[in-house]
């Protein structure tokens, strides 16, 4: 019996490309704020990025066509008195923007699509509850004009947007809380806590409905997502302080589906999930590259994939939602890395002869010059037929 000793999967040849450096984002204030935040956010339209201002905080929205150097006098959207910790493009409107800051707020942006010709400083919805700075942001993935904060108080605040009051309010934290990730449809969220909990929130119920105590050993911070089978992906630090990857299932939290060490690094490693493909995209503070995995059904559940490297040390990171790739380059993803000065955009692509979309756009085409030479070829004949009627004198 014959027996493939190769992983089977369309995904394996996924590779990273740089763009040309004319289609790169330069002279960029990225903000020094020491805070564990993406500091990036984009859209099909839009690429915004949280960058140094004084007087308070503020962040720059570019429209994603501007590509080059941009004007130091470029407008900002300014408004927080102090710095901006986190930003989330709507997923149900791309002119809509969430952010918030050390001032303890978070506010909702309308974003026009031309530059402005002024600092835009008047956002649509002030969100005050929150006591201590608000450090996590996050849109509710279905639902319209549901927003949700964490804020340094330890409190999560499930916001109406539309009115600007508050819907649910969460205190079952008892420390600084890391991360939050919304499930596929928005049922559940999980979170990351100072206190080394993994835990898995129903907002309708107002109540923890799983937990796990150290999914990983180390003290350092933890960040998880979840998959879109249920599964939840966590990034961590060991004992021994080495990064550490693990894919657990919330209905039985006892043991790890798969855990996997990768370095000794210390920068907290950020994931960006793609849940059309099932691949996590990983990169730290300070990381020159962006390693991805795929997961899967089978052992052993989490696989490397492969390695995009670059020589400048990213500052954070962009994830541009499916709807905003070009697919008829074979591209999967794309990521926005921040380095210093300047913004990368990063291209995933499968090669083209595994691009099923590709094989699908070519045989829509053939089938369409065949309906087109079959309609062509009846209207020459009917043409000939009459013609030949002239021709012979019958009419």
């Amino acid at each position: 019996m014959s027996r493939s000793i190769v992983r089977q999967s369309k995904f394996r040849h996924v590779f990273g490309q740089a763009v040309k450096t004319d289609q790169t984002y330069d002279d960029i204030r990225v903000s020094k704020v020491t805070w564990d935040s993406s500091f990036c956010a984009v859209n099909p339209k839009f690429l915004a990025v949280i960058v140094e201002s004084s007087g308070g905080g503020a962040f720059l929205v570019l429209l994603l066509s501007k590509v080059g150097r941009v004007d130091k006098n470029y407008p900002l959207v300014i408004g927080h008195s102090g710095p901006v910790l986190d930003i989330d493009w709507c997923p149900h409107n791309d002119n809509i923007l969430a952010s918030c800051s050390e001032d303890t707020t978070a506010m909702v942006w309308q974003i026009p699509d031309h530059t402005p010709s002024r600092p835009i400083s008047e956002p649509i919805v002030v969100l005050e509850g929150h006591s201590k700075r608000v450090g996590i942001i996050k849109w509710h993935p279905t639902a319209r004009n549901i927003l949700l904060t964490a804020g340094s108080d330890n409190l999560i605040i499930i916001w109406n947007v539309g009115t600007g009051e508050p819907l649910i309010t969460m205190d079952d934290h008892p420390d600084l809380i890391y991360n939050v990730s919304w499930n596929y449809n928005g049922s559940l969220f999980c979170t990351t806590c100072k206190d080394r909990r993994l835990r898995v929130c129903d907002p309708r119920k107002n109540k923890v409905v799983a937990e796990r105590l150290s999914p990983h050993e180390g003290i350092r911070p933890m960040r998880a997502i979840f998959t879109k089978e249920g599964n939840i992906f966590t990034t961590g630090f060991t004992r021994m302080s080495q990064r550490e990857l693990g894919l657990w299932d919330p209905t039985n939290f006892e043991e790890p589906i798969a855990l996997l060490e990768l370095d000794t690094s210390n920068g907290v490693l950020l994931p960006f999930y793609d849940s059309d493909t099932n691949i996590v995209y990983l990169s730290g503070k300070g990381d020159s590259s962006v390693r991805y995995f795929e997961i899967t059904e089978e052992p052993p559940y989490v696989h490397y994939i492969s390695t995009f490297s670059s020589k400048e040390p990213q500052r954070g990171m962009g994830f541009m939602p499916k709807r905003g790739v070009d697919v008829s380059k074979c591209e999967i993803a794309r990521l926005y890395k921040l380095h210093e000065r300047k913004c990368e955009p990063i291209m995933m692509t499968v090669p083209r002869k595994v691009s099923t979309y590709s094989l699908f756009r070519l045989v829509e085409e053939i089938q369409n010059l065949k309906a087109t030479v079959l309609s062509q070829e009846k209207r020459i004949c009917d043409l000939e037929n009459k013609l030949s009627k002239y021709t012979n004198g019958t009419v």
